[in-house]
C-alpha cells in the first residue's frame, strides 16, 4: 500500500508540475489575448460568429470525412516524407527595400505568406514573419536555411500592415512588436486587434473588420475585407478571431490578397463583385488530403484565380516553414504542371523584385538548384 501511496502522490506532483508548466507557458504574452469587452460585444453581433466562435460560410470540417485524427498522427509521425527541407542552403539576394522607387509596383516575397509591395505609392507589408520559426517555440516549425532574408530593420516606414489572420505562420509576436514604430495604420480581421492592442499597438492606428465591410485608406486607397475557408487560435481556444482575405482598392490597381483558406465558392462571388484584379496572392503549399477544406489541393489555387478573373497570380505559402509532409518544392512544381492555360503565375524566388506588370520577364525554375 505505502508503494502504491508513493506511486499516487508521485503522478498528482508530475501532474500538477505540467499543469502549472502549461499555464506558465499558455500566459506568456506571445500568445496574445482573447477579445473582451467592446470588442467581444461587437463580435457577438457578427453574423458569421455561433455558438461562441466564428463559423465559415459553409461547413468546413477541420478534418475530412473520410478520415480520423489517430489516422492524420500516424501518417504524419510514420508516413513516407521525402524532402521535407531543401537540400542546401538557400543563397538569394534580397531587394533594398528602402531603396525602391516609390512610384514603381512592386512586390517582394519574403517566404511563406510574408511579402512586401508598393502599390500606387502605397506601401503594404502582409503577414510578417522575421523570427526564424512558425511556432511558439523556438526550436520547433524552423525556417529553411537562407530564407530568412529580411529582419524589421529592412523594412521601411509602411502605410499599411496587413494581417489577414492569428496562426503563428501569419502573425509572429517578435516581428510585429519590432514593427510597431514605423506602422502607419493596421487591417486585420475583426478579433485579431485584441491581441495588437495587448502587444503595445495604438487602438487608433487599427482597422478592424468583418467580412464584407470596408474602409477608406484615403488618397484614393480603400482596403475591403471578404471571407476566407479556415479558422484561427494560437493558443487553448480556436476561433475567437476572423480569417480573412482582403481587396486593396488604389487608383490604378486592385490586388486580391487571399491568407489561407481551402477552395470553395467564395472566389467566384468575389470575382463577380470586383470584376477583374490585376494580381492575386493566393496559397500554394502546406496541403494535404486530410484537411483539404482549409488549404488548396494542387490546382485548386489556379481555379481560384480564374474564377476571381485575376490577371496575374503570385503563389505563396510555400519554401519557407515544413508545415505539411509534401516536398518543399512540391507546390512550386505541381502548380507550374498544372498551368496547362498558360496563365500569367509568377514564381519569383525570396527577395527578388517582381514589377508584375511587367509580362514579358520570364521566371526561371530556380527551386531545381535546390532539390
Amino acid at each position: 500500500m505505502k508503494t502504491l501511496s508513493k506511486i499516487m502522490i508521485s503522478i498528482l506532483v508530475i501532474t500538477a508540475g505540467l499543469v502549472a508548466a502549461a499555464f506558465i507557458i499558455i500566459n506568456q504574452p506571445k500568445f496574445g489575448k482573447i477579445p473582451s469587452g467592446a470588442r467581444l460585444e461587437r463580435i457577438q453581433k457578427s453574423p458569421h460568429y455561433k455558438n461562441g466562435r466564428f463559423d465559415n460560410l459553409n461547413n468546413t470540417p477541420q478534418l475530412a470525412e473520410d478520415t480520423s485524427m489517430p489516422e492524420v498522427m500516424f501518417r504524419f509521425l510514420f508516413g513516407k516524407k521525402d524532402q521535407l527541407k531543401p537540400a542546401r542552403r538557400f543563397t538569394m539576394k534580397k531587394t533594398n527595400l528602402k531603396a525602391l522607387p516609390t512610384d514603381e509596383n512592386v512586390f517582394i516575397w519574403m517566404g511563406h505568406s510574408s511579402y512586401y509591395m508598393q502599390m500606387d505609392g502605397l506601401k503594404i507589408l502582409v503577414d510578417p514573419v522575421f523570427s526564424g520559426n512558425a511556432s511558439p517555440f523556438t526550436f520547433t516549425t524552423k525556417a529553411f536555411e537562407g530564407s530568412d532574408l529580411y529582419t524589421a530593420d529592412d523594412i521601411p516606414e509602411l502605410d499599411l500592415l496587413i494581417i489577414t489572420h492569428d496562426h503563428w505562420d501569419h502573425l509572429d509576436y517578435q516581428t510585429v512588436r519590432e514593427l510597431q514604430h514605423k506602422t502607419r495604420r493596421v487591417a486585420t480581421g475583426l478579433g485579431t486587434a485584441e491581441h495588437l492592442e495587448y502587444w503595445g499597438f495604438d487602438p487608433e492606428i487599427i482597422t478592424e473588420l468583418d467580412w464584407f465591410e470596408d474602409a477608406e485608406l484615403g488618397n484614393g486607397f480603400s482596403i475591403h475585407c471578404e471571407p476566407a475557408r479556415h479558422f484561427s487560435g494560437r493558443g487553448l481556444k480556436r476561433d475567437q478571431a476572423l480569417w480573412a482575405s482582403f481587396v486593396v482598392q488604389g487608383p490604378t490597381q486592385r490586388i486580391y490578397i487571399g491568407g489561407d483558406s481551402g477552395y470553395d465558392d467564395h472566389y467566384k462571388k468575389i470575382g463577380a463583385k470586383y470584376g477583374s484584379f490585376d494580381l492575386a496572392i493566393l496559397e500554394n503549399g502546406q496541403y494535404n488530403r486530410d484537411w483539404r477544406y482549409i488549404h488548396f489541393l494542387p490546382g485548386e489555387n489556379i481555379k481560384a484565380m480564374k474564377e476571381l478573373n485575376a490577371k496575374r497570380m503570385i503563389p505563396v505559402h510555400n519554401s519557407k516553414f515544413a508545415l505539411a509532409v509534401h516536398s518543399w518544392s512540391e507546390p512550386l512544381v505541381r502548380i507550374t504542371e498544372l498551368n496547362t492555360e498558360n496563365l500569367r503565375i509568377i514564381t519569383p524566388e525570396i527577395g527578388d523584385k517582381v514589377l508584375w506588370q511587367d509580362d514579358a520577364r520570364v521566371y526561371k525554375k530556380w527551386w531545381e538548384a535546390y532539390e
